[in-house]
């Protein structure tokens, strides 16, 4: 295998360089939670602080590093492009702040609801580790309060999400807390005697009475929220930039959006055709027949969530050991992905990066549904690409591993949805080209994944931007969009089970904005990566060394 490149020796740190990272440190002391996510160690037993005067906090620090910045010159080129992702980021989350848009979002993936996420990035092999979880689990009725005080002085200043999201949101937390929930389930992992054991224990049964007391907050805040669902052109318009990092004609993107799907279901539907040929279903061109056909295959199905994830693994460090140092540039500390199985039920697919000190590697989650036992490999080969190598995980890494160059502000904290997931998808039709989807079963389940985000884009901004749903594609005859013609335009296009169809609907009109970003990113880097002359390795390694960033910043910086 060929070696991978020598690292760069350090870039000495520029005067913008050290106020970034001192920001790092500041945030990671203001928001506990995001210390761990980020792997930054001392943080773990507390919990953060949202009520209206934490955030505030945090909204001035951000606005005291901007002052700053601009009181000290460039010294480089990456300085330059530090400035011009902090402006951006910042300015952004500032402006929401100010309005309370973040705080007062609630819906089923993304808000303060789901911070017992951080749970799952925490250490669980020794008994120590599990004292630390308890003494967190214990505190979380602190943050979950915290959270309901900032619901009530938004709802106060008239800004709240959907009834339907603030339901949903108490349906979840009671979810979390029931006696065969998360934290049930969580507690009764725990190691240590049995004094140990029964703390982690009663620290599990405090955390859920935290999350039943939110359920009912929320409840008692939904007869004043808004009955619709779509947020409204004006409100779209500030949330896209959160998740792209650009502004974008919204009728151009829903246009492009509606084409976009339109190709991608007929490239599926001469797939399905030679699909339905080799196993003589007599179907012709229909996608349905030939997914039948592959979930039939008991070649590719597995039973049960050890072999799930046992799949997980293999799959993905084949992928790794046969693309690096050949069309990507993988350092060695990156060459250990951990795929695990999550415990919420929730039924997402999702990536959590390594540490600071890359001791926490990147891992791979699947929060497998109650009750599901079996798994089709067709179906989700194009997953592990996406979250693995040379998706999230390559991505992610290459960005932490760039503290020395960079700093810590860029490699670790800096996060943008249509740089990052725009990538994975970007890295999906990557693997189709370097044939590793040239069976026909696991390139359909590729096609399906990138039907589905395509359709988002239609979706999302047709809903909440009151757009007529397009006509000639299937799930839709035009007229308006609604949350009941939103499921049967899902219900044509989206290949996945009736409460998964279910729980995305609900996540894209909780998260207006974000769904896009998936196919939209995924367009700008295939836009770039067709600007470039560069050898495609080259400008890979060049293109995720900068970072995740605003996928403005992004373009000029490529440049």
């Amino acid at each position: 295998m060929p070696a991978t490149p020598s690292p760069a020796p350090a870039r000495p740190a520029s005067a913008l360089d050290r106020l970034a990272d001192d920001y790092v440190d500041r945030s990671a002391r203001l928001d506990p939670f995001l210390a761990t996510e980020l792997g930054i160690a001392g943080h773990d037993s507390e919990v953060t602080d949202f009520s209206p005067d934490a955030v505030a906090e945090r909204t001035a620090a951000a606005r005291t590093l901007l002052a700053r910045a601009a009181e000290v010159p460039d010294e480089d080129a990456v300085d330059a492009v530090t400035r011009a992702a902090l402006t951006e980021r910042l300015g952004l989350e500032i402006e929401r702040a100010e309005q309370r848009l973040d705080i007062a979002q609630v819906n089923n993936l993304a808000s303060p609801l789901q911070c017992r996420d951080v749970l799952d990035q925490m250490p669980t092999a020794t008994a120590e580790d599990w004292q630390i979880l308890a003494e967190r689990m214990a505190a979380l009725p602190r943050s979950l309060s915290s959270w309901a005080e900032s619901l009530r002085e938004a709802a106060d200043h008239g800004v709240l999400s959907a009834r339907r999201q603030l339901l949903l949101g108490a349906e979840q937390a009671r979810g979390f807390a029931a006696p065969d929930g998360f934290f049930a389930t969580f507690a009764a992992q725990a190691v240590g005697d049995g004094a140990e054991r029964a703390r982690v224990v009663e620290a599990a049964g405090t955390a859920a009475r935290g999350y039943l007391d939110l359920a009912e907050q929320l409840e008692q805040l939904a007869p004043r929220a808004p009955e619709a669902d779509a947020v409204g052109r004006d409100a779209y318009a500030l949330a896209s930039p959160v998740f792209l990092g650009t502004e974008i004609d919204l009728e151009e993107t829903y246009a492009w959006g509606v084409e976009r799907l339109r190709a991608i279901v007929a490239e599926q539907e001469e797939v399905a055709g030679r699909i339905n040929a080799a196993h003589g279903t007599g179907g012709g061109r229909s996608v349905a027949a030939a997914k039948q056909a592959l979930d039939r295959d008991p070649a590719r199905i597995l039973h049960g969530t050890d072999a799930l994830r046992a799949w997980m693994q293999d799959l993905s460090d084949r992928a790794i050991e046969e693309l690096a140092g050949t069309h990507f540039d993988i350092p060695e500390p990156l060459r250990r992905l951990e795929c695990r199985i999550a415990q919420t039920g929730s039924g997402g697919i999702y990536y959590t990066g390594p540490s600071e000190d890359l001791t926490r590697p990147g891992r791979m989650w699947w929060d497998v549904p109650a009750g599901t036992t079996e798994f089709r490999t067709w179906l989700e080969t194009t997953t592990v690409y996406h979250e693995g190598v040379p998706g999230h995980h390559l991505q992610v890494g290459t960005q932490t591993m760039q503290g020395a160059q960079l700093n810590r502000w860029r490699a670790m904290m800096c996060w943008v949805s249509g740089h990052g997931e725009g990538w994975a998808l970007y890295a999906e039709r990557l693997m189709e080209q370097l044939g590793h989807l040239d069976d026909d079963g696991d390139r359909l389940g590729m096609l399906d994944a990138q039907r589905l985000r395509a359709g988002r884009v239609v979706l999302d901004i047709g809903l909440h931007c009151s757009l007529p749903m397009p006509e000639g594609l299937a799930g839709s005859a035009g007229g308006a969009w609604t949350y009941s013609s939103a499921w049967d335009f899902m219900s044509a296009h989206w290949g996945v089970t009736e409460a998964e169809q279910r729980f995305e609907l609900h996540r894209y009109l909780g998260w207006p904005g974000q769904a896009p970003s998936y196919t939209h990113g995924q367009r700008v880097w295939e836009d770039l990566r067709a600007a470039s002359s560069e050898p495609a390795r080259d400008f890979h390694r060049r293109a995720l060394e900068l970072g995740s960033l605003p996928l403005s910043v992004l373009q000029e910086a490529l440049r």
